[in-house]
């Protein structure tokens, strides 16, 4: 069983970009595009910061960011990456210090805009401990804060602005012959994102971290993330996301998964197909696909499950999935394997037949190298 062919209007362009790793991370060029998130616990709490770290990498995340506003947070940050079985980002702001000790202590990563850590020599301190250390180094734009010289000049933050701030910070670090680094453009708001990404990717070939910041709660933010983040990957731009809720990190992961599955950029774990159901529903879809997602989180191996509620949809959508259950009244229905009709089941048996169904067939995917099952959405 195998993919269905992808049909050349479902194909994604990639914009060319140069590879960097972030730790053993491979992030631009033809790598798969990457999912970050970021803890919110006290990086000082050293047991609170590494639960936050292993569940969101449980999740997915390839590289988890972390703040060091403080000494106290860059003494932990050893033990928290030497714990970690992702790449660390060290979060930096202003202080140079900070920058040069997250190096030190094994960050992947520093999150820095050298513009803003004061003089030159701080600034060739900074980058020789990222280059003495195999740091990489994201230049992080932000809407909310420019230099002032450019808020002068434009009047207000927009995205020519953020554009300027990001190659003025570029400049610097090739002035400094480093070119390990990426760069992001973040705003609050959706237009202004994508406005700048896209000016961006035009003036450079570093590899692009995607993210709408302060995009806000659960619901308001997948919305907006999903639409700026998709807006962009659709066009080829970004090589790592990250989507920033007011949230557990683990549902930033999520997220970012579920917008790289909705585009076919990346295929991870149970891609479930369900109806919004209505009177025609045989059994409670609704409930069934709640408890079918907190099921069967814990598979990692790309494949696809439908769940329809009749045989209006039902039949059809089964033949594009690896599983699938379509409701046929009765207090029964059929249960579709690899698009063909397989047998009947009961509603009340439904839900424990269908996760031992899929977790078999997660095994044999896994046995026979992986390949994932044959929806390609």
């Amino acid at each position: 069983m195998s993919h269905n062919p992808i049909r050349p209007w479902r194909d994604i362009e990639r914009r060319k970009s140069r590879r960097i790793r972030v730790g053993p991370v491979p992030v631009g060029g033809d790598a798969p595009i990457t999912v970050q998130t970021m803890t919110n616990t006290v990086t000082s709490d050293v047991a609170a910061t590494v639960a936050q770290v292993q569940a969101a990498a449980e999740a997915g995340a390839d590289i988890v960011r972390v703040s060091v506003p403080d000494e106290a947070a860059t003494r932990a940050l050893k033990e928290i990456v030497a714990e970690s079985p992702v790449p660390i980002v060290a979060d930096i702001h202003f202080h140079y210090r900070r920058a040069v000790e997250a190096a030190e202590a094994g960050a992947a990563c520093l999150r820095i805009n050298p513009g803003n850590i004061g003089k030159p020599e701080r600034v060739r301190e900074v980058i020789a401990a990222a280059r003495d250390h195999g740091c990489c180094i994201r230049i992080g734009v932000n809407a909310g804060s420019l230099e002032k010289h450019l808020l002068e000049k434009y009047g207000e933050p927009c995205p020519e602005a953020m554009v300027e701030s990001a190659l003025d910070h570029i400049r610097i670090l090739e002035e400094h012959d480093f070119h390990d680094y990426k760069v992001s453009v973040k705003a609050s708001d959706v237009f202004m994102t994508v406005a700048a990404y896209q000016q961006l990717a035009e003036a450079t070939d570093a590899p692009l971290h995607l993210g709408i910041t302060e995009a806000g709660s659960l619901n308001a933010g997948t919305v907006k993330s999903a639409i700026g983040l998709g807006s962009l990957l659709w066009a080829g731009i970004g090589d790592t996301i990250r989507v920033s809720l007011s949230a557990d990190p683990v549902e930033e992961v999520r997220v970012g998964y579920e917008i790289l599955k909705s585009l076919g950029l990346r295929h991870r774990g149970v891609n479930i197909i369900a109806c919004p159901s209505c009177a025609r529903q045989g059994f409670d879809v609704i409930a069934t696909v709640a408890e079918l997602e907190e099921r069967l989180a814990h598979i990692k191996t790309p494949m696809s499950l439908s769940i329809i509620g009749c045989v209006v949809n039902g039949p059809g959508e089964a033949l594009m999935t690896d599983i699938g259950f379509t409701g046929g009244g009765a207090g029964a229905g059929m249960v579709y394997v690899a698009g063909r009709q397989d047998h009947k089941l009961s509603n009340e048996a439904m839900i424990e037949h269908i996760v031992e169904l899929v977790e078999a067939r997660a095994a044999e995917i896994e046995a026979a190298g992986g390949t994932a099952g044959r929806d390609a959405r």
